[in-house]
């Protein structure tokens, strides 16, 4: 039999390893946590689950003197083999609340407002283009 010093040692261990992955599952940053105002206004994803998964956003951005446009692109979901796009726009012009699957994804009128578009490919390259029309 175990004693009763070895079994309050045991829980104590299991309550702090517990007690850790609570708070690292609970603490991982968010695109709320970056400075710039993300605000993401539009997503469309392939209702496709075989192949690989398509993911498009558009997101507006409000001081774009601190965003930082790859940490946000990097925080979207994505899926090996799959692609995510996210549109950047600035909060004080106008831009798209819905996207396509087909290019181009949303309302050419709103080309001229975009400001950047962060692209993660189906082998994990990731480019960030200014001014992308």
């Amino acid at each position: 039999m175990f004693s009763k010093k070895i079994k309050i040692i045991a829980l104590v261990l299991l309550l702090v390893v517990a007690g850790f992955i609570i708070y690292d599952s609970t603490s991982q940053p968010t695109p709320t946590d970056l400075k710039g105002g993300f605000k993401e206004v539009a997503l469309y994803r392939n209702p496709n689950n075989t192949g690989p998964i398509i993911r498009i956003y558009a997101a507006t951005v409000a001081d774009r003197s601190q965003a930082d446009l790859q940490a946000y692109g990097n925080m979207m979901p994505y899926t090996k083999y799959g692609e995510t796009t996210v549109y950047f726009f600035d909060e004080q012009q106008d831009f798209p609340s819905t996207l396509q699957a087909d290019d181009p994804h949303f309302d050419a009128r709103y080309n001229d407002n975009c400001i950047a578009v962060y692209k993660k490919d189906a082998n994990g390259q990731v480019s960030v283009t200014d001014a992308p029309f």
